[in-house]
């Protein structure tokens, strides 16, 4: 059986661990999470970003937000999303695995690992480093 689709092509790369792709800016050296696309792309080089960093912040998503954007599945299933900081690189906005509210602090490891989004979609999510996937 193959992998699920990305929920959009050129986030993370490809192999046994995947990373994300953010892109840094040719003249300021500033690393933004995606890759910009488009003319903008034109200043950025692709990078590889960090596989782990550190919960900066999180909450919970309690009800289905609006469409559009939001493209998830109708039977909406409540989850959690916070913002990692990935060494010297980014902070990135992710989706979080493998925890409860109650068990997530300020400053604790986190790993990237990818997950169903929507039947046969997969996206980036982040779970407490440690965690089983």
């Amino acid at each position: 059986m193959s992998a699920p689709a990305p929920v959009a092509v050129g986030l993370w790369t490809d192999g046994a661990e995947p990373q994300l792709i953010g892109g840094r800016h040719r003249v300021s050296g500033e690393i933004v999470f995606p890759m910009p696309q488009g003319d903008a792309a034109q200043h950025f080089d692709a990078v590889a970003l960090s596989r782990t960093g550190t919960l900066w912040s999180w909450t919970s998503q309690d009800f289905r937000p609006k469409s559009p954007p939001y493209a998830g599945p109708e039977a909406f299933t409540p989850f959690l999303i916070g913002y990692v900081e990935l060494p010297r690189q980014v902070i990135v906005e992710t989706r979080i695995e493998g925890a409860a509210l109650a068990d997530l602090k300020i400053g604790m490891a986190m790993e990237m690992v990818l997950t169903e989004f929507a039947p046969g979609r997969s996206t980036f999510a982040f779970k407490p480093a440690g965690a089983g996937a």
